[in-house]
């Protein structure tokens, strides 16, 4: 299940929401508000009436700021949920920041369940990727140009020797169109808390930053998200392949470096934009400092070439 939190009264998040709320048929005779847990860019709460149980997911007016589309997350939310691994999506009111979706009896992963259920991550993932297009792009490259205008537009904060890697980037995204099987319907953002297991599946929720992207991007951002050890990457993306795929953990894993610079970016903006009670710089330094070591390291021009050679040695 999503995990429950106590943040505000029921009273509080009625006083709160109840108007908003109240515009949805299906939400009114409520019997509780709970705010769930997880949330970096939105409110989620739990609403239970007499007829059932339901999540509100209740976005800011500055989410175009953080490259986040609502009526896309809407339409990539019904096509997920249309081929079985999203939650059903039920009301949108747009212009106002409500999606309401159907709450997902299961367990919430941590970083520690994402480690030990990969196989299982695998496949929900491939009926993702196998599924209709979304109705827009996510590309990395481009998002973290974008995130970086506005950071110095703003003047919001930059981590030191952030431009430093800058040249870096650009050589990834070189080695990147070598061998480049095209985009498939992606989450983009499979933190641990975006897999629900009900036992039997593994569900994918939260599409408010999906778009068709790069397979890899994926699987190296749902590793890099869980700061899982190397040899996990490793079984992850042979999991999704079916088989041992060199060139394709090296780009996974480039593709996450490029993911932890970008993100690092979006924690700038959003720490000074956002009303949540959240530590965003420390959020995003952990990111940053993470891609310094994997740009300075070893494997770093090994990636490079390996993304490029189906047959080459890891």
């Amino acid at each position: 299940m999503y995990p429950e939190v106590v943040s505000l009264s029921n009273t509080s998040l009625e006083a709160t929401f109840g108007v908003l709320l109240d515009q949805v048929p299906r939400l009114q005779n409520r019997q509780s508000l709970t705010e769930l847990s997880g949330g970096i860019t939105n409110r989620n709460l739990l609403v239970a009436t007499t007829a059932g149980k339901y999540v509100a997911r209740i976005s800011s007016n500055s989410s175009s700021l953080l490259s986040i589309d609502r009526e896309s997350e809407y339409q990539n939310s019904k096509i997920s949920a249309e081929i079985g691994i999203g939650a059903q999506v039920l009301d949108y009111l747009p212009g106002q920041g409500l999606l309401v979706i159907g709450y997902i009896e299961g367990r919430t992963y941590a970083a520690k369940d994402v480690s030990e259920n990969l196989e299982r991550i695998a496949e929900s993932v491939r009926m993702l990727h196998s599924g209709k297009s979304f109705v827009r792009d996510f590309n990395m490259f481009e998002i973290q140009k974008s995130y970086l205008a506005i950071v110095q537009e703003r003047g919001f904060k930059l981590p030191d020797g952030y431009m430093a890697y800058a040249d870096k980037v650009l050589q990834i995204r070189s080695a990147m169109q070598i061998l480049n099987d095209g985009l498939v319907p992606c989450n983009n953002d499979l933190l641990p808390g975006n897999f629900i297991d009900d036992g039997s599946k593994i569900w994918l929720i939260d599409y408010e930053y999906s778009g068709n992207n790069d397979a890899c991007f994926e699987l190296g951002n749902i590793w890099a998200e869980s700061f899982l050890e190397f040899e996990k990457l490793e079984e992850l993306v042979t999991a999704y392949y079916g088989k041992h795929r060199p060139e394709k953990i090296a780009r996974a894993w480039l593709m996450a470096l490029v993911g932890k610079y970008g993100w690092t970016l979006w924690a700038s903006i959003q720490g000074s934009i956002s009303e949540l009670d959240f530590d965003f710089w420390s959020w995003g330094m952990a990111k940053y400092e993470s891609a310094q070591r994997e740009f300075s390291g070893a494997y770093f021009k090994k990636a490079l070439t390996q993304v490029t050679n189906k047959t080459g040695p890891l």
